[in-house]
């Protein structure tokens, strides 16, 4: 399976504040998602690609998109032996699936999605 972007993380500052200018601008609908994190899903008509918001973990923090794959743990292999560098390795969404956030080797940030409902 060929990768395809499924998914984009937008940091926030102040989540109200950029809730409120992304809503008023592409009238886009948010929705606090379960867990301890203040993570909301991004409702905006189209089922693909999903999007969500979070709150900024540190100044660098950019926006990142992330990569649907088969596999999270061999697509990270294949990555390291392409010369990228494993910032967050393959963790679990309970009940949702698989992520890991790497740099490519020109020091882009980018992420994996694994779909897998048993994710623990």
């Amino acid at each position: 399976m060929k990768g395809h972007i499924c998914h984009i993380e937008i940091p926030a500052d102040n989540l109200g504040t950029l809730q409120k200018f992304y809503s008023g601008v592409f009238e886009w609908d948010f929705e606090k998602m379960p867990g301890d994190m203040e993570y909301y899903g991004i409702d905006h008509g189209d089922e693909k690609p999903m999007a969500g918001m979070m709150s900024r973990q540190d100044p660098g923090h950019t926006p990142t998109f992330y990569i649907c794959v088969e596999s999270v743990e061999a697509s990270l292999d294949r990555a390291k032996e392409e010369g990228a560098t494993i910032i967050v390795p393959r963790t679990a969404v309970k009940g949702m699936g698989w992520y890991a956030v790497a740099l490519d080797p020109q020091k882009n940030l980018f992420g994996l999605w694994q779909a897998d409902e048993s994710a623990a």
